[in-house]
């Protein structure tokens, strides 16, 4: 058998003038860009909402939590790792609608929902509803790696989280004068509506991550604190897989931000991967068609952070601004607020 592929390519270099060509073995393939895009919601962020003050505080904590993720990523670490860091650095920081600073119920409580997937092994986490977690995001990837269950809810998720060890707070913790506030508003101009639109000016603080590690795994991951004023036993999109989170080293990870009951019927971060994996699209064009598309049709609002497999990405929204940042090994290090 040696013989004969030695007279094969022999006969090639003889006929053609080369030797055939050599498959690419993962050891002389080019590694993927490390990469990771993050997000801290979309919606009414027009230039002037904030003071410039308060602007250099956004952008400060996004550029941190992009460099704790990179630098899992810089130093060979998973991408999963990676997306769990920055967006605990998220959850723990007041400035969004995730962990600490999370909006009001109409209740006047705080529920969370958090989710994680793994785009090598589809293998997926989410919970909904919890009071007691410091970070929901630790608690999906627990339900993701420590159960044979992909969700848990309410009072069964806060019951897990103690089970496994994880940090549990009293729910004072989740309040913000901000937050708490900005319900009362909320309540006062629902009074004075005739319907139970959302209003105008509504931001959804959802934070998310999408990352792309040195292995060609990706990962996606997204939190939040829901929507204020959200009625009892109300689940958005943030904890439901396929809708607010999906990865898969096939096509994509998508991490969504707006408004989620149009997210769930339209499952649009599987939609997104869907599309680059079986029309080939690249991810800009395939989250630009379905924000820009079918939920501006249907009337909702929001964004997506969207990574390839390639280390293309993608941050797309239809509101006014969406706060965002990526960071790869391309030397791409950027993060705004507004719309261009």
């Amino acid at each position: 058998m040696k013989n004969s592929l030695a007279a094969f390519a022999a006969l090639a270099v003889l006929t053609t003038g080369c030797a055939p060509d050599t498959p690419k073995t993962p050891e002389t393939a080019s590694p993927p860009p490390v990469t990771i895009v993050i997000h801290g919601g979309a919606g009414a962020l027009a230039p002037g909402r904030y003071t410039p003050a308060k602007e250099a505080e956004f952008i400060a904590k996004l550029n941190e939590a992009l460099d704790v993720g990179y630098a899992i990523l810089d130093e060979g670490g998973a991408a999963l790792d990676a997306v769990e860091a920055a967006i605990v650095t998220m959850e723990d920081s007041p400035l969004f609608n995730s962990g600490k600073g999370a909006v009001f119920t109409r209740e006047g409580k705080n529920e969370l929902d958090a989710s994680i997937m793994d785009g090598a092994t589809l293998n997926a986490g989410a919970v909904t509803g919890v009071t007691t977690v410091k970070n929901p995001i630790r608690l999906a990837r627990s339900v993701m790696e420590d159960s044979v269950h992909v969700m848990f809810a309410g009072n069964g998720a806060d019951e897990f989280a103690e089970q496994q060890g994880h940090e549990i707070v009293d729910p004072e913790y989740f309040y913000t004068e901000h937050r708490w506030k900005s319900y009362e508003e909320a309540l006062e101009r629902e009074k004075q509506q005739e319907d139970s639109a959302l209003p105008i000016d509504f931001k959804y603080g959802t934070v998310g991550a999408v990352a792309l590690d040195a292995e060609g795994n990706l990962a996606a991951g997204t939190s939040t604190g829901g929507m204020t004023l959200k009625n009892f036993g109300r689940v958005g999109d943030t904890p439901i897989i396929g809708a607010g989170t999906f990865a898969d080293n096939k096509s994509c990870a998508v991490s969504s931000t707006g408004h989620g009951e149009y997210f769930i019927r339209l499952t649009i971060a599987r939609d997104i991967c869907a599309q680059v994996e079986y029309a080939d699209k690249t991810v800009e064009d395939a989250a630009t068609d379905v924000i820009h598309g079918r939920l501006e049709t249907l009337g909702g609002g929001g964004g997506v952070i969207v990574l390839g497999a390639d280390g293309a990405f993608a941050m797309v929204f239809n509101t006014d601004g969406m706060f965002r940042g990526a960071k790869s090994a391309t030397g791409v290090n950027t993060t705004a607020i507004y719309g261009d």
